[in-house]
């Protein structure tokens, strides 16, 4: 038995070995590109790719187990396995085949192949042959045969040719076939973590060559298949395209670019800390329960807060997104799923990354999760630091305790040469809603222990800006505290239409806003995605590149949020909201239903607004 289950160990070898000298000849070839890294870094990139290159090379061999399985069963002693060997020579040619055509993508596009460039070379082949007139077809040729010859090789070497089956119990044989299909399972999600892996799960570096050299490159072109339609058409086409683009244009074209100057220098440090699930229902001066955020309160009265912002979407993911790129959600999806059209929209950490900067981000969690680690490390952010970071395990099954984090980033920042930007992600206010210490309100239920771990986190933050207030940077530092999304707890209440439950706090905080500002507040309604205009301004740098983000202290701008869950959507400005359903075509919420003519008005402000998204989303 154990001898036939050598068989598996070959085969995984095999493909193990044959993506080493995919990887290899991509690192050769990109060399110029990547020769200002450490060698251990290059190194390291074989370490990376494990991950996903044992979850494609499980995807394989589930044809094999299949047969094994059979064969096992079957009674037979000997099994001659020459139909693998033709079935692992397909593939070493299919794959070395798009190996090459990767090589010479990712030269003129500088992402891996996927769905939108096989699409480009099915649909439109002679452009696509006029677009590759210009790679080297030598290098291409040698490459690919290269390829096929070691592969070929490899597999008469390293695959196992003949099965001998020894007489095993039945019992044996039913355990060893679990275990086998449990292990191919978990190889092909990426562990027994909470979520499924992704290409995060090879992003390790700043140099995006290296990350995208650790990424398997057949299972980001499977994964970019998969998810491939929903960029093939737009499913919000509401109006015709010019209408549409009037309307958006309208929307974000203020009387006047001005703005309110809040601080007392354009070049502070700048800390964001974005908030797990810190809705606008915990929080008393935002309509919200007493006594959850008494310091948050504190803060309220002696920084700036912007009343009415709301969340883009109803997830991290999203609201990750929304903050630093000020890019708006798609309804029916997210853009991480999506790394190569993610990397393309701006961030800004690049921003001032370019403007003299030193840039860091700081979470407790899997920064894996979500693609959060593809966004974070191609957008110029210089240091992460995420769970595998810290030495002590402790904290909930998502990560370390907020405490912990707070205590790590003030360590690091005093480290790091000023200005800086920080980022720092909470998460303790998630599921399981688990703390390190007594529940201020119980853990009764769900609404208890979500009560609490806000009332935590809330502490945490006072916690941080005292010894903060201890560090040599922190009369430098504007702090800025938004949250990820809103929440349906503690309220319980509310559906996933309803906009307050989008409702989020935004402030401005610190020792560099103007004495006549501290304790303001502005009540114009804006967005998550508003962030990046707004900070960028109070810093004098041009924020031109954040098309969907407005300077929520221009006096003259349009008021206005977008929001959206899965296949639905509302907009609010300070005449009216109205969600709509985009399945069933209906409105779910109407704040203002007597005014048709204004209704119509905001709902055509939405439609027109998620269309014309969902098409840059597309064209990126």
């Amino acid at each position: 038995m154990l001898k036939s289950l050598l068989f598996f160990a070959r085969f995984f070898l095999f493909w193990l070995l044959f993506f080493f000298l995919d990887r290899l000849i991509f690192l050769i070839i990109n060399f110029k590109k990547i020769a200002i890294n450490p060698a251990q870094d290059i190194i390291a990139t074989f370490y990376h790719a494990l991950p996903l290159d044992l979850s494609m090379t499980a995807y394989i061999v589930v044809i094999p187990l299949l047969s094994y399985v059979y064969w096992l069963f079957s009674g037979r002693k000997i099994v001659e396995l020459k139909w693998l060997s033709v079935y692992n020579k397909v593939l070493v040619v299919i794959f070395s085949i798009l190996s090459v055509a990767n090589f010479n993508i990712y030269r003129e596009w500088g992402s891996k192949i996927n769905a939108k460039a096989l699409g480009f070379a099915i649909s439109t082949p002679n452009e696509a042959l006029a677009s590759s007139a210009s790679s080297p077809i030598g290098l291409s040729i040698a490459s690919l045969a290269l390829l096929i010859i070691l592969g070929f090789v490899l597999q008469r070497r390293v695959v196992l040719r003949v099965l001998e089956f020894e007489k095993t119990a039945l019992l044996i044989k039913g355990i060893a076939i679990l275990s086998l299909v449990l292990v191919n399972f978990l190889l092909i999600r990426g562990g027994l973590k909470g979520s499924p892996i992704t290409q995060s799960m090879a992003y390790f570096s700043k140099d995006q060559t290296l990350n995208n050299a650790a990424v398997n490159t057949e299972w980001n072109l499977i994964s970019s298949l998969l998810a491939s339609r929903m960029t093939k058409s737009n499913p919000y086409l509401y109006m015709d395209k010019q209408q549409a683009d009037a309307i958006v244009k309208d929307l974000y074209t203020p009387a006047k670019d001005t703005t309110i100057n809040l601080l007392t220098t354009n070049r502070p440090n700048v800390v964001l800390v974005i908030i797990e699930s810190f809705t606008a229902d915990l929080i008393k001066t935002l309509g919200g329960e007493d006594g959850i955020t008494p310091n948050f309160e504190n803060l309220i009265d002696q920084g700036v807060l912007f009343s009415n912002v709301y969340s883009t979407g109803s997830r991290t993911d999203k609201g990750l997104v929304g903050t630093l790129a000020g890019f708006p959600t798609l309804a029916a999806g997210s853009i991480v799923k999506w790394p190569e059209k993610m990397q393309k929209l701006p961030a800004i950490s690049q921003t001032l990354f370019k403007n003299g900067y030193h840039t860091s981000f700081f979470y407790g969690g899997e920064s894996e999760f979500d693609n959060y680690k593809a966004f974070i490390l191609s957008h110029n952010y210089q240091n992460l630091v995420d769970r595998n970071d810290f030495k002590n395990a402790g904290g909930t099954s998502w990560g370390q305790f907020d405490e912990v984090v707070f205590a790590r980033q003030t360590e690091e920042l005093n480290k790091e040469p000023q200005p800086f930007f920080s980022t720092l992600l909470t998460l303790t206010n998630h599921e399981p809603y688990g703390l390190p210490g007594a529940y201020k309100f119980g853990k009764a239920d769900n609404v208890a222990k979500f009560k609490s771990t806000a009332h935590y986190t809330d502490s945490c933050i006072n916690a941080y800006l005292n010894n903060a207030k201890k560090q040599a940077w922190y009369k430098n530092t504007l702090f800025v505290f938004i949250a990820d999304h809103g929440h349906l707890l503690p309220r319980n209440n509310q559906e996933i239409f309803n906009p307050r439950r989008y409702h989020i706090p935004l402030l401005f905080y610190g020792d560099v806003i103007k004495e006549e500002f501290r304790g303001r507040k502005f009540e114009n309604t804006g967005s998550q995605s508003d962030v990046a205009a707004t900070l960028l301004s109070q810093l004098n740098i041009n924020a031109k590149d954040f098309a969907w983000s407005k300077n929520l202290l221009n006096p003259y701008n349009n008021s206005f949020a977008f929001f959206s869950w899965d296949n639905g959507m509302g907009f609010i400005d300070n005449q009216q909201c109205v969600t709509f359903d985009n399945v069933g075509k209906t409105v779910l919420y109407n704040n203002n239903d007597k005014d048709a003519k204004q209704t119509e008005k905001t709902l055509n402000n939405a439609k027109s607004y998620l269309q014309k998204v969902y098409q840059q989303f597309i064209e990126l």
